[in-house]
């Protein structure tokens, strides 16, 4: 398993599970296929209902705790300094766990963003009180981080944004490259959430991804993964199925060339698949998080 460096010197498995829209009656059984299989990072969030059964799974696998890197991000409706202390007392609660890995902001509110940065400094608070090993953001674009940024004392370690062949946010992969935060992928080949409309076919019936999986005896997600991984970010594929999971982490056998890489770069259409991020709004999306 490779590991990436954060930029407070954390070191986290490159591939996790993500558990996005897994219910959690299923969320049991795929994380433990994953860390069966080997996975030692797990991805959820506060607003997927399912930190408790991950909490769960990890219990039951009889790892460690410092053996399972854990994953879990703040929703908005949490946001405010003390709304955001407590949301991390819920999380914890409902892993059962006293210390994060990596605890994240799940989106910006550009449209109120002092809650943004409150939160953002109720993360610095659990760093430093040692409750979390490292913080970040996820689906941040450029203005957001620069405006974190501009208040910030702790640079956040990881932002994670959609990131797959056909839409790869080079704009805001450089800054955070710029800055020392590592981009992790979600949808990393593509998923569900990509083209709800039908205008585009799927990642994984592209000829192009398909044929460099034919020249590796590999499939068109393990080329995919090793794209990412081989380009230096995180990723974080989601499946519920046992041999999906095994096949997901079975991608560090092989490389890919730099025409290879350079050839699905080209892939890129621009569009996103994910929510529009500056349209997220707590009247739109906000949701009460349960108490642990």
């Amino acid at each position: 398993m490779d590991q990436l460096k954060l930029n407070n010197g954390v070191e986290m498995p490159a591939l996790g599970l993500g558990v996005f829209q897994t219910p959690p009656e299923e969320t049991r059984a795929a994380v433990q296929a994953a860390l069966s299989t080997g996975y030692r990072h797990i991805d959820t969030a506060a607003a997927y209902g399912n930190e408790r059964e991950v909490g769960q799974a990890i219990h039951a696998s009889g790892l460690d705790r410092d053996e399972v890197f854990i994953e879990t991000k703040i929703w908005i409706s949490d946001y405010g300094y003390d709304q955001t202390l407590h949301g991390f007392d819920k999380s914890a609660g409902k892993l059962g766990v006293d210390q994060i890995d990596l605890l994240i902001l799940h989106q910006a509110l550009p449209s109120t963003f002092d809650k943004t940065l409150e939160a953002y400094r109720a993360l610095e608070t659990l760093l430093e009180q040692g409750k979390v090993r490292a913080i970040g953001v996820s689906n941040f674009m450029v203005e957001h981080l620069n405006r974190l940024l501009e208040k910030a004392t702790v640079v956040p370690a990881v932002n994670q944004i959609e990131v797959h062949p056909y839409f790869q946010q080079r704009e805001v992969q450089a800054l955070g490259a710029d800055r020392g935060i590592l981009t992790q992928a979600w949808s990393p080949i593509g998923g569900i959430t990509f083209y709800r409309d039908g205008s585009h076919g799927s990642t994984l019936e592209d000829p192009v991804i398909g044929g460099i999986a034919d020249g590796h005896g590999k499939s068109p997600a393990q080329v995919m993964l090793r794209w990412h991984l081989q380009q230096g970010r995180s990723v974080i594929p989601k499946s519920t199925k046992a041999h999906r999971i095994a096949e997901n982490f079975d991608v560090f056998d092989f490389h890919l060339t730099a025409d290879e890489l350079a050839a699905i770069d080209a892939l890129d259409t621009g569009q996103r698949g994910g929510p529009e991020p500056q349209a997220i709004t707590l009247e739109a999306f906000g949701r009460d998080i349960p108490e642990a």
